[in-house]
Parts: structure tokens; C-alpha cells; sequence
């Protein structure tokens, strides 16, 4: 497959770099104090969001590969359809159709799956108990369940991490009460023994990403393998103590616990047993699965190793095959952006802290691993803070910046990426002030960019992956709550050129998303878009 770009007869780029932004979490809300974008002092994003080169792109749903476009967006997918340039069925659409269709439940890896349960091993199922749909749905793990004891399976236990983020802070009560009730409609149908285990809170219990706190993976080998947690007699108790001891505490801050009878743990993992982790979203299931998959894990005293048969939803990592067993496929990413530039020779830097380093390098090459073309492209990570987000809300942008300013000042690379997580992982903490002080933070840091980039008579493309700082807060009967999950409103999309002169102007779309960019990109490059790609957002003047 020949993977050259095409030179466009009618633009042939800038003589600087073009640096392309992604503003995480960022997204075009109302104009009312919801909005921390809005409420937040951003003299430069306030000129960009007017200017003629703007337009608004589609962020969620199918316009990124998701089920409905009542699906809110999130950072893996949003920056798979920036790389990729199209759209590609997504993690909860493949596991749905998966369900759907049955097939999922006619493959070897599940009928060696329930074998053992069968008998007299335990089934354990592992993963963020929400509706979300951004890394998990309960309707997906009530099917497992569900065929689970259709099967035979005589035991099963249920590992749960609280969501509080992608769905709302405190709502961890209503989704185990439905799971408690199924739990008891199949042990008392079947005749079986169903149970949830134990659990936590997703932020500081096994769903850690990018080896940023491997304590987190620590915790939740602790409390679902060991059984070593603050005791409680049901998940549902275990949630109420903690809301009663600390009335501030959301959901995804909770801490570990493990159900017990008579001081005993009703569900450690045990060598013969099968394992299960549910979420589909591979950033936060890859370190836990290593944990499990791993004969030689350094990572944390694993204390003791049970032989068991451990599974993922899907195959988290294609090029580390993490994990080694896969129960759906995974979209199947191919001529990347990232491709194409470095087969044409162009030299490139990708950069960002911890907690955005793998979307701008493993997402945005189509889930894969490492350096396409290590000679043309310079990866940097920046580390992350390992506190709350709302403790230190600007984050690393100052730090992102001033390298971003080195590599772009250095004359090496034609292109750069960037991500500031600011408005998303500061937004997840639902802290008004501190999400203000977020977005301030990045619109100085955006605005030092783009001076830099001007001076070198370059272009600069702004856009955001998914909103998130956009609704900080939901009213309801004259009551104010935190809004901790993505957004479905719009994202920007902004071209700074100041060499511009008429060349090109956006294009008149039906319809505007983040797999159109790739194309853009690669027009303001000088090249042409490869074969089916989605099409760009400017036209050139004939």
C-alpha cells in the first residue's frame, strides 16, 4: 500500500511549522455561569471563537464511532478519529453488536471461561459499575451475568469501581441496587451463588492509566485477589459509611472495600478461577491487566499470583497484546496520519503530560504502540501530578508550553501535536473555581503558542477532543450539582494563519466532526487528503 502524500498544486503550506492544539475537554457551551469556559478570563480563546477561520465540530456519538448520538465522546475515541481521518465503530458499539449477535458467548475463550465455574472454580467480573458508555455499561455486564447463569455458572462474584465521573458524582447507590436485584432475581431463579465482592472508587482503585500511580492498581489487587479492605457486609453499606463520614466525598474518590461474612471476604480470586474485566476502554484496563497476565510483574508485591483464566472485554493494547485473551475485537485502525506523514519524510513531535500522553501518540496511531518512524518523530511525556486535579488546576500547561516553544523554535519539525488536559481532568472534578483557574491557565499558554508559531510564519489549529469544562453544574428545583462527565455539546475548530490571504476558506459541510480534521491538517500541510478519508474542512480557491 503506497502511503506517499500528494503534493496540492493550489497550497503548498507555510514556511513554519504547523502546530495542531487539542484543548481536552473544552467544548461550546451556553453562555451562562455553567459554562467554566465561558465564566473563566480567556481574552485569547474569547478573539479565536469569533474569528473568521472557526467553525464548530461534532464531538460525540456516531460522528465518533459511538452507538447513538446520545453517547457522549471521550479522549480515545475523539483522538482515534483525529489520527484516522474517518470514523470507525467504536469499543461499545463492537461490544454491543457483539451481545446483540451472540457471538461473543460462541467463542472458545467463553466456553473455556465458564468451564471452570461450571464445576467448582468462580466466576469474578472486574470493571466501572455506570451507564457511562465510556469505558463500560451495566446493560453489557448485566448480559454477562445474565448468560452466565443461563450456562451454568454456580458461583460468580463481582468486583465494582464507582463511576462519579462520567455519570454523576454521587449516584453509585442506584446503579448497585439494580445490581443487587439482579444478583438476587438469578440466585433465586437458578438456584446459583451471585454476589458483588468488592470495590472502590475508580480514581484511586485499579483504574489507573499511563503507569501514572501504580498504587491504584496496588489497591484494587488488595481488595479483589486478596481481600485486604475495609470490611463491610454489602457494597451498599460500604457506600453509605463513607458518604456519612465524609459528606464532600463523590463516588470516584471512594475508598476500597470488601464485602464479609463472619470477617471472612465473600470473593477473593483463586487459582482455578476465571477472571473477566468488563470495560471495554483500554487507557484505565491495560496496568490491571498486566498485573494479572504477567509472570514477571515488578510493578507492586503482588503478594500471590492465582492461575487463573483472565480475560479483557477487548484487547486493550494490539501492539503489547494487553491482555493476552480478548473477548471482542477491537476496531482494526489502519493508514493513520501519522502514517502518511512519516512515509512522505515529514518530521513531527507529539507532546503532552502523563495523563494525555497515550492519546496523542497510542490513540492518535490507531492504537498502537511506540514510534511509527522513531528517526522522524519525538514523543515527550511530561509527568503528571499525583494529586486530585482541583489541588494543582493548571496543571503542566506551563511546562507543555515552554517544550512545545523549544521543539517548535528548534527548526526540526514541519508539524506538532499537543494535548492540554486542563478542561477535562480538571472538569471531572466538578471544582468550580478550580476549573476557572484551569482555563485561564491554558488560554495564556494557547495564546503563547501562538505568538511563538506567527513568528515562525506558521500555522496553528486549535480544536478539542470532547466538552467537559463546559458544564460544570446542572440546576434542578433550585439545587446546584456538580456535572463531573463529558458534555454533548460542540468543540471548536480554529485555524490561525497569519499569512493568510484568501488561499482557502472553510468549507460548506453537511455535517462537521472530528475525523474531519486529519484531511485539514493535512491540506494546510501542502498535501493532498489520502483516498477516504473524511473530507476537509477548507476549499481553496480554484
Amino acid at each position: 500500500m503506497d502511503l506517499h502524500l500528494k503534493k496540492l498544486k493550489a497550497f503548498s503550506g507555510r514556511p513554519g511549522p504547523l502546530l495542531f492544539i487539542i484543548m481536552d475537554g473544552i467544548g461550546l457551551g451556553k453562555k451562562d455561569p455553567s459554562n467554566g469556559v465561558f465564566v473563566a478570563r480567556t481574552p485569547c480563546l474569547d478573539k479565536l471563537f469569533v474569528s473568521p477561520l472557526f467553525t464548530s465540530l461534532q464531538a460525540h456519538g456516531m460522528a465518533v464511532g459511538l452507538p447513538s448520538d446520545e453517547d457522549m465522546g471521550n479522549s480515545e475515541v475523539g483522538h482515534n478519529a483525529l489520527g484516522a481521518g474517518r470514523v470507525f465503530a467504536q469499543g461499545a458499539k463492537l461490544v454491543d453488536g457483539a451481545i446483540a449477535s451472540e457471538e461473543i458467548f460462541k467463542t472458545p475463550l467463553w466456553a473455556q471461561l465458564i468451564d471452570g465455574p461450571r464445576k467448582s472454580a468462580t466466576f469474578h467480573l472486574i470493571g466501572l459499575l455506570s451507564d457511562g458508555n465510556v469505558h463500560s455499561h451495566i446493560d453489557q455486564l448485566f448480559a454477562l451475568i445474565k448468560r452466565c447463569a443461563q450456562d451454568g455458572v454456580k458461583k460468580l462474584r463481582l468486583h465494582v469501581l464507582l463511576d462519579g465521573r462520567d455519570v454523576g458524582e454521587k449516584s453509585a447507590l442506584s446503579y448497585l441496587e439494580k445490581t443487587e436485584n439482579l444478583l438476587r432475581a438469578l440466585n433465586q431463579e437458578f438456584g446459583v451463588d451471585y454476589r458483588i465482592a468488592s470495590g472502590g472508587g475508580r480514581m484511586i482503585t485499579t483504574m489507573d492509566r499511563y503507569n501514572a500511580d501504580w498504587s491504584v492498581v496496588h489497591r484494587g489487587w488488595q481488595a479483589h485477589v486478596l481481600g485486604k479492605a475495609r470490611q463491610f457486609s454489602s457494597a451498599e453499606e460500604a457506600v453509605s459509611t463513607y458518604y456519612a463520614e465524609d459528606p464532600k466525598i463523590t463516588d470516584q474518590y471512594l475508598h476500597a472495600f470488601v464485602v464479609c461474612v463472619d470477617d471472612k471476604p465473600v470473593g477473593t480470586i483463586e487459582d482455578g478461577d476465571s477472571v473477566v474485566f468488563f470495560n471495554f476502554r483500554g487507557d484505565r484496563a491495560i496496568e490491571i491487566s498486566r498485573a494479572f497476565d504477567e509472570e514477571d510483574f515488578k510493578e507492586f508485591d503482588r503478594e500471590r499470583f492465582p492461575r487463573v483464566i483472565y480475560a479483557g472485554m477487548m484487547q486493550y493494547d494490539g501492539d503489547l497484546k494487553v491482555p493476552k485473551n480478548f473477548l471482542v475485537n477491537p476496531p482494526q485502525i489502519e493508514r493513520t496520519i501519522g502514517e502518511y506523514l512519516c512515509t512522505t519524510g515529514v518530521r513531527s513531535f507529539a507532546l503532552s503530560e502523563t495523563q494525555k500522553y497515550g492519546h496523542v501518540t497510542y490513540f492518535w496511531n490507531g492504537n498502537k504502540s511506540g514510534y511509527i518512524n522513531e528517526a522522524l518523530e519525538k514523543y515527550i511525556e511530561i509527568p503528571s501530578d499525583r494529586i486530585q486535579f482541583d489541588q494543582a488546576p493548571k496543571m503542566k500547561c506551563y511546562e507543555i508550553t515552554e517544550k512545545a516553544v523549544e521543539l517548535l523554535t528548534s527548526g526540526e519539525y514541519r508539524f506538532g501535536r499537543i494535548n492540554f488536559p486542563n478542561g477535562d481532568m480538571v472538569g471531572h472534578t466538578g471544582v468550580v473555581e478550580a476549573i476557572k483557574v484551569s482555563i485561564e491557565a491554558l488560554d495564556e499558554c494557547v495564546a503563547k503558542l501562538i505568538d511563538t508559531v506567527c513568528q515562525l510564519r506558521g500555522i496553528v489549529v486549535i480544536t478539542a477532543d470532547h466538552g467537559n469544562a463546559d458544564e460544570m453544574f446542572v440546576e434542578k428545583n433550585g439545587k446546584r450539582s456538580a456535572k463531573t462527565a463529558h458534555t454533548l455539546n460542540p468543540v471548536p475548530f480554529i485555524i490561525v494563519d497569519p499569512s493568510h490571504q484568501g488561499e482557502y476558506s472553510m468549507a460548506d459541510l453537511p455535517h462537521r466532526g472530528l475525523s474531519n480534521v486529519a484531511a485539514t491538517l493535512l491540506n494546510l500541510l501542502g498535501f493532498q487528503a489520502p483516498e477516504g478519508y473524511d473530507p476537509s474542512l477548507i476549499e481553496f480557491k480554484r
